[in-house]
């Protein structure tokens, strides 16, 4: 008699560095953070920073080993994020991957006529809705900046609109600490309160230092609010190897863990526990346009490095892919966004941004390169399900009962796990005679097709009790 076999998975992975490297890595930035340390003019986070253990000189932090690892260790290596119904639906935690889309862009490209115009909040309403609708995209971010309403209050307003047309967990920035309280207030009233936000935050801000080193006073105001009020906080630098960083992968890789880390240091003294998230966007400057390159194959081995040092320190990653420099949907886009996807997929890339909407150098919204980048995150979900063994799977009596010259298209295994498989409606797998039948569609029109249809989501609406509390907060925007 056979003895059955366990099932086994193993699950794709890829390994940038090794542990000699990653220790390497480690005491760099902390010689960094010790030895050169960080500027910052905040009253109330030089207080905080020189209460806590770190050395002080004037607008110069120099904040010791000691210190640093101590903050390691009191953030959580956990943080569950959930939708605008409480349903807990982003898990951060080990080398899980939740795709999102990306913020800021200034510019949005029409599907059905390829024109490039201005972002406004109604593209915020159209991008909000496609992200709810795109079953890949496991959380929602603001994605453009409004051209169309006044700059002071146009952070809220596109808030507002991601909140509003999206039910999945949000990614946003503000200008200002008070502009962030509006966006939270929001938040809290859609979730029904303080106590149901807390069970699974639906928010989380975003926070960048300004490479090489340095904080600005709102960013820490901002720092400050969040880790006080439980919103999950992402400290998140820029370095740009040979412009604002070292023109080497690994000084530019130093660099922005001593500048996410130092923003950890502030946020666990202030409020230890606080939930916080690492990263940084590390990538080149291209030295024929001098361009902050999205799509360089550098910036992908940078930012996987970035994510195994994450899970070297046991914290959650905010990670980058799925942006591209192309102007338009073409080959370009599809094959920087693939790559890029496919090895923060490997890698363990916690959660991901840029993967819907940050094309032109991260100038550009387009829905159907969002539809497009659904499509690939299929393809890569499909991969790092990886190949499950066991007799089922591994099917020798099978293969046995068949023989030599049998087939297997009407046996029951095959009707069990044929579904297995992926199938796509954008990517044609057909012969050239029925395509050509079909009415010879390119793929760029079957991305037009699929991206309108897409686009005709309506997301399910907000109480109009909530719609009219946010109109009463609108009210009092400045």
């Amino acid at each position: 008699m056979a003895i059955a076999r366990p099932k086994l998975s193993n699950r794709p992975r890829l390994a940038v560095l090794n542990d000699e490297q990653k220790k390497e890595i480690h005491l760099a930035a902390l010689e960094v953070l010790e030895r050169t340390g960080i500027k910052m003019t905040h009253e109330k986070g030089l207080e905080i920073l020189s209460g806590a253990g770190a050395k002080v000189s004037g607008n110069r932090v120099r904040i010791p080993s000691w210190l640093v690892e101590d903050a390691i260790l009191k953030a959580p290596s956990r943080l569950i994020l959930g939708k605008r119904n409480g349903e807990r639906s982003v898990f951060l935690e080990g080398d899980r991957s939740f795709y999102g889309p990306s913020l800021d862009c200034m510019e949005y490209l029409d599907p059905a006529t390829n024109g490039r115009t201005d972002f406004t909040a109604d593209h915020c309403r159209i991008t909000a809705s496609l992200t709810d609708h795109l079953p890949n995209f496991d959380w929602s971010m603001v994605i453009g900046m409004a051209s169309d309403v006044p700059p002071e209050i146009s952070d809220r307003v596109i808030a507002r609109q991601a909140l509003t047309h999206s039910t999945k967990p949000l990614v946003f920035c503000t200008h200002s600490v008070e502009n962030e309280k509006d966006v939270f207030e929001m938040a809290l009233a859609i979730c029904g309160g303080k106590k149901n936000f807390e069970k699974a935050p639906t928010i989380v801000h975003y926070s960048e230092p300004i490479s090489p080193l340095t904080y600005y006073d709102p960013a820490v105001d901002k720092i400050l609010f969040s880790v006080e009020n439980g919103i999950p906080l992402i400290n998140f630098s820029a370095p740009q190897l040979g412009g604002s960083s070292p023109a080497t992968f690994a000084g530019t890789i130093v660099q922005g863990i001593a500048e996410s880390l130092s923003g950890l240091v502030l946020g666990q003294n202030a409020c230890p526990g606080a939930s916080m998230i690492f990263g940084s966007q590390t990538t080149i400057m291209d030295m024929r346009t001098t361009i902050f390159s999205y799509g360089a194959p550098e910036m992908a081995l940078m930012i996987s490095a970035m994510a195994e040092m994450a899970q070297f320190y046991e914290l959650p990653f905010f990670g980058t892919a799925g942006s591209t420099d192309a102007k338009f949907n073409d080959p370009q886009a599809g094959i920087e966004a693939t790559f890029q996807t496919l090895t923060a997929g490997l890698v363990g890339s916690s959660l991901v941004h840029d993967c819907s909407s940050w094309m032109d150098h991260g100038s550009l919204v387009s829905p159907a390169y969002m539809v497009m980048v659904n499509e690939i995150l299929h393809m890569v979900n499909q991969y790092m399900k990886g190949i499950e063994i066991s007799d089922e799977t591994l099917a020798v009596d099978l293969i046995d009962k068949i023989g030599p010259g049998g087939n297997f298209i009407s046996e029951q295994h095959t009707m069990d796990n044929f579904k297995n498989v992926w199938y796509s409606d954008l990517f044609d797998r057909t012969i050239f005679k029925t395509w050509e039948d079909a009415g010879s569609k390119t793929f760029e029109d079957r991305l037009r097709e699929k991206t309108l249809k897409a686009m005709a989501h309506e997301t399910e609406l907000l109480s109009p009790k909530i719609v009219q509390a946010f109109d009463q907060m609108q009210k009092h925007w400045k």
